[in-house]
């Protein structure tokens, strides 16, 4: 049976190729990446003692460094099963969810139906790019203009204009030979109350909507006109084009994401087109509907941590809810999803316009993780002061956890809630016991409001977070802890081994650090037996020496001995250790305060302003904790030696 193109670039998609190559191979823990998609695995083709094999998600193939063999979805389980094709056909399509495609003759017309259609939108693509640039296109190129898009940005996306006319396109297809039938398939012309069909797109700027090939499938259209009940007009669903299952610049972003390493998605064209001229070649787009399944697993298929992006107001707040309900049950080791908020008012357009790229690598850099993220909303304006409320609060968390289909997540998850709900209910019941007698030192209750003194304290923290919660601080600032814990991972590489499962998920504040962290793992997914020296040699072709250095500088000011060379492995593992769990504790608190920061700039209610001084007094606390225990030098009683 011959089967179309399209059907085995479907089901390939839809299926990444680890799923299937990892039922019949072991991959290698050290060396393999799930977050990004990169996987070792010793070869199945032949013998072999160390991982040579490796499959990469992004790209659906696989290839052995050993024996040379590579291929495909379908060529691994011919090759290595002895499958037919049709059969590892069927094998995929099953993993996929979809029906082979039914065996008569019309499959093959279908296909060229298909291949005469991409053509027609092919055709209409360049009709609007030319109009765009015509006498009629003035308006439109004045738009784009003043939107701040260059000339070679709208030509690489092949933007257009389709004129105010009922027949202009229709016109201009027909004089190239296309019948009124395929205008009609392509959804570019459109019937009404009348018995001649006429286009779809009039005065509208026309952004072009690739496949995942680069073909033209789709378009959509932004009105010229204020008085057009729709701003945005995308294509009807057509045999080339359904809306749930693709998203705009995915093909682009799919080779960005090789450089980039992350993939952002953000609400519309304007925002993919804007970030991409900025120099963030790695966003797309859902198609003016909120994301669907088939969606996020094209983003899970070119990176496993995508950035999902939402504005900061109310209704970005719910958007991203609903996203997070949705991602929640297919999450799985190295495949989840991070959560950007940007400040109220302001989309990426707006934000990279106004204020230029580093305020949206701000934003990224503060994106949440989506157990935060669920946190968050389940607390936020809640008051928890009775077993009663804390009861159902961790029914509630209970119940949202079920939902993940992975077992070892599932697992994690669940832990992870509990540890928070326990370190949320002491810090509210520690608040009641100091608010019991009197008073607050002054700030005391009339009338079941705050004092005069209190509201001005609220109002003074909700205008501070409205400015900047959702921003990234400037003038970043490297921790002694967390200085402390990269030098000693590269100059101790045993420390790796040792806590591995903490070292690869590692949560560090600063930016430059977690470049270096970067770099210590691309290092060991390529060999786990790497020395330190190697490894600073890695972390200075990365860029990142100037980085190291200053990190070594701190870490010797501040008297941080077992993380230098030359210390005993045994004070190193006893010190590392203890300065992990502080660190991990504080990386909590942190996560804390920002859920706590969120709720009152959502909500300004006195228990949300409770709650967070409640959080910032514990933070405190945790930072004078560490400046006594100063990390390694007194944490372990041979921490002195070196």
């Amino acid at each position: 049976m011959r089967f179309s193109p399209t059907f085995l670039d479907e089901i390939r998609d839809r299926v990444p190729i680890s799923s299937v190559i990892g039922q019949r191979v072991s991959w290698d823990r050290r060396k393999t990446n799930a977050s990004k998609g990169d996987y070792w695995a010793c070869c199945p083709f032949h013998g072999e003692k160390s991982p040579s094999f490796h499959c990469e998600d992004r790209k659906g193939r696989y290839h052995c460094f050993g024996c040379g063999v590579s291929g495909d979805h379908f060529r691994f389980l011919t090759e290595l099963d002895g499958l037919s094709f049709p059969e590892a056909v069927e094998r995929i399509a099953d993993m996929a969810g979809v029906a082979m495609p039914a065996r008569d003759e019309q499959a093959e017309a279908r296909e060229k139906q298909r291949a005469s259609l991409t053509d027609v939108m092919e055709m209409a693509a360049s009709f609007f790019q030319e109009r765009l640039q015509g006498a009629d296109g003035a308006k439109a190129r004045a738009y784009l203009r003043d939107r701040g898009l260059t000339p070679a940005t709208q030509q690489s996306f092949r933007l257009g204009y389709a004129p105010d006319s009922r027949n202009a396109l229709k016109e201009y297809l027909a004089s190239k030979g296309v019948a009124k039938e395929q205008m009609e398939a392509c959804g570019l012309t459109v019937f009404e109350d009348v018995p001649v069909s006429y286009d779809r797109f009039r005065d509208r700027i026309m952004f072009p909507i690739p496949d995942s090939r680069g073909r033209i499938i789709a378009f959509g259209g932004r009105a010229m006109s204020p008085d057009v009940a729709a701003k945005y007009l995308n294509s009807p669903e057509t045999e080339l084009f359904h809306k749930g299952n693709v998203l705009y610049n995915f093909a682009r972003a799919r080779k960005a994401v090789g450089k980039e390493g992350a993939v952002i998605a953000v609400e519309g064209y304007m925002d993919v087109i804007a970030l991409a001229q900025a120099g963030f070649e790695n966003a797309v787009a859902p198609l003016g509907t909120a994301l669907t399944e088939n969606q996020m697993e094209l983003l899970w298929r070119m990176a496993g941590e995508p950035v999902l992006c939402f504005d900061g107001d109310q209704a970005g707040l719910k958007a991203a809810w609903r996203a997070a309900d949705l991602v929640l049950p297919a999450i799985q080791p190295g495949r989840t999803a991070r959560f950007a908020l940007l400040p109220e008012g302001k989309d990426p357009d707006d934000l990279v316009r106004a204020d230029g790229p580093d305020a949206f690598r701000a934003v990224l850099a503060e994106a949440r993780p989506l157990a935060e993220l669920l946190w968050m909303r389940e607390t936020a304006g809640g008051v928890y002061d009775t077993p009663e409320r804390r009861a159902e609060l961790e029914r509630r968390l209970r119940e949202i956890t079920s939902r993940i289909r992975d077992e070892s997540v599932r697992f994690h998850y669940q832990q992870d809630m509990r540890e928070r709900a326990q370190s949320f209910f002491g810090a509210q019941r520690g608040g009641g016991r100091e608010r019991g007698g009197s008073g607050q030192g002054g700030a005391g209750r009339q009338g079941g409001q705050w004092s005069r003194a209190g509201a001005a304290h609220r109002s003074a923290i909700t205008e501070s977070l409205g400015r900047s919660a959702l921003v990234k601080r400037a003038g970043e600032v490297m921790s002694v802890k967390e200085a402390t814990i990269i030098v000693a991972l590269v100059n101790h590489p045993a420390l790796i081994d040792d806590y591995f499962e903490h070292v690869e998920f590692l949560d560090l504040a600063n930016s430059d650090l977690r470049k270096v962290h970067g770099a210590l793992l691309d290092v060991l997914a390529h060999d786990p037996t790497v020395d330190r020296n190697a490894i600073v040699e890695t972390i200075d072709r990365n860029g990142c020496h100037d980085v190291w250095e200053r990190a070594v500088a701190l870490v010797r000011r501040a008297r941080q001995w077992p993380a230098l060379e030359g210390a005993a492995i045994e004070d190193v593992r006893d010190a590392f250790q203890q300065t992990l769990h502080l660190h991990r504790t504080q990386r909590i608190l942190h996560r804390e305060l920002k859920q706590a920061e969120a709720a009152l700039a959502t909500d300004p209610t006195d228990e949300n302003l409770r709650h967070l001084v409640e959080i910032q007094a514990q933070f405190r606390d945790a930072q004078a904790t560490e400046a006594l225990i100063e990390g390694f030098g007194i944490s372990s009683g041979r921490a002195g030696r070196s």
